[in-house]
């Protein structure tokens, strides 16, 4: 018999951009899913003026289908 309470996996998520746009992309994800971690900025290895966050998040309850 299958549970009620399904674990929801983690979805990982890179962005990739400016400070300001990353800053507005995470804001963005913000509002659909839950953001769990968030890591340190990371400087591209091209071009310093990108950076990287990685994100750990969960699709709020109210997006589920």
């Amino acid at each position: 018999m299958a549970s009620a309470h399904r674990k929801v996996p983690t979805i990982r998520i890179r962005l990739h951009g400016t400070p300001t746009e990353t800053a507005a992309a995470l804001a963005a994800i913000a509002r659909v899913l839950h953001i769990h971690q968030v890591s340190r900025p990371y400087p591209d290895r091209r071009s310093p003026m990108f950076q990287r966050i990685y994100l750990d998040a969960t699709p709020r309850e109210d997006t589920r289908q």
